[in-house]
């Protein structure tokens, strides 16, 4: 019975997150140590399929989705690195149960912005961007569309946001265009 709860709770994880590696496993589901955390998850290989990149990555199989009722298909993809970056953050904040991934904050017919993720903890949103391969540019317009957010009142409070980005020079680079905002700036590193 509580090897079953353990399977579906590691199959629950990858339906919310999408795309977990095996470290991120272990952490989330105390899984001991990493030869421990590789045989479970070789035992739900009915489930879940991976692939490298650094290290395992972990996502749900056709069955894996029916068991859990996940819609998402997910795949192979080089997009893996900007999801595993986001749940780096969700680990870091303890797992967050109002988390939401890919959440739209707008004002209608002025102002449209897709958050990567979204939780609120004391009454604040914390707002979670990942800063994975796109350019500065990029950044530069979300940011500013989170101010015009701000100028709007959309928030109660002024929300945190938090940012998961590559190097060093990025995270000056964007605590720079942050300055006035209750932001927190990770690197990847951070986490390791």
């Amino acid at each position: 019975m509580q090897r079953q709860q353990r399977i579906e709770n590691i199959l629950l994880s990858l339906k919310k997150l999408d795309y977990l590696t095996r470290s991120q496993l272990q952490v989330l589901h105390d899984l001991g140590s990493a030869r421990n955390t590789s045989r479970v998850l070789k035992d739900m290989s009915e489930y879940v399929t991976h692939f490298r990149e650094g290290e395992a990555v972990y996502y749900l199989t056709k069955e894996g989705r029916d068991l859990v009722g996940a819609t998402k298909i997910r795949k192979k993809t080089s997009t893996a690195r900007h999801y595993i970056m986001r749940n780096s953050i969700y680990i870091a904040y303890g797992n967050p149960s109002s988390w939401k991934n890919e959440v739209k904050l707008e004002v209608p017919n002025q102002i449209k912005i897709i958050s990567d993720a979204l939780f609120i903890r004391d009454g604040r949103y914390h707002l979670v961007e990942v800063d994975n391969i796109q350019k500065m540019n990029t950044n530069r317009a979300k940011i500013t569309k989170y101010r015009k957010l701000l100028e709007y009142g959309v928030f109660e409070k002024p929300p945190v946001f938090i940012w998961m980005t590559t190097t060093e020079y990025r995270r000056k680079q964007l605590t720079k265009l942050c300055e006035g905002l209750d932001a927190k700036i990770f690197i990847v590193s951070d986490f390791h």
